[in-house]
């Protein structure tokens, strides 16, 4: 069994915390893991990327090739768009539906979604009313790994475990509002888009 994701999204929005649940989750269950991180322009509100490679067994590599990611995870619907073609022929893109408007000359988000809808398997997530649904704005990225959870070879209870780990130094209702985020996030694309 093998496994290759490609995350992206903008500065800020939690890309990298995102590749680490995956990441620690795999891990727990005796999976080998590598990565690799691009952070841009991270820091102004510019492109984030990870490649995530998950297997049963060794891994020669930390970058996902051209062409051959079984999932591309997005916090933003453009940024999904950018790394389409790092995706294989029965791969799956899976992307918050909100933009981050971060040019001026943004193109029109009906546009974008159009065009990922038009993949066999994607998967358009309402994140940001998700997150507030579970009590956490900041949660998005956790709507996320639920979202994406459907296409990940770790199971829905290990990934809500990490989340709890990684969230317990936090206050319980923190921790709380995370894991609901992730279930809200995996009900939402349990449907195609």
């Amino acid at each position: 069994m093998k496994r290759d994701v490609i995350l992206c999204g903008v500065g800020g929005q939690g890309v990298l915390s995102l590749a680490a649940i995956i990441a620690r989750a795999a891990v727990t269950e005796g999976l080998s893991v590598r990565q690799s991180e691009v952070h841009g322009m991270a820091q102004r509100g510019g492109a984030v990327l990870a490649h995530l490679r998950i297997s049963d067994g060794a891994i020669a590599s930390d970058l996902v090739p051209r062409g051959g990611a079984d999932l591309v995870l997005s916090l933003e619907p453009i940024e999904s768009l950018r790394y389409v073609g790092w995706l294989s022929p029965d791969g799956a893109l899976v992307t918050a539906a909100e933009p981050f408007v971060n040019i001026p000359d943004y193109p029109e988000l009906e546009v974008i979604h159009g065009a990922v809808r038009v993949l066999p398997q994607s998967r358009l997530v309402a994140a940001e009313s998700l997150a507030k649904e579970a009590g956490l704005a900041r949660a998005v990225n956790m709507v996320m790994v639920g979202a994406a959870s459907h296409f990940l070879p770790v199971s829905a209870d290990t990934l809500k475990g990490t989340i709890c780990e990684m969230f317990a130094a936090k206050d319980p209702s923190v921790v709380a509002a995370n894991t609901k985020a992730f279930d809200l996030g995996r009900k939402a694309a349990e449907a195609r888009a």
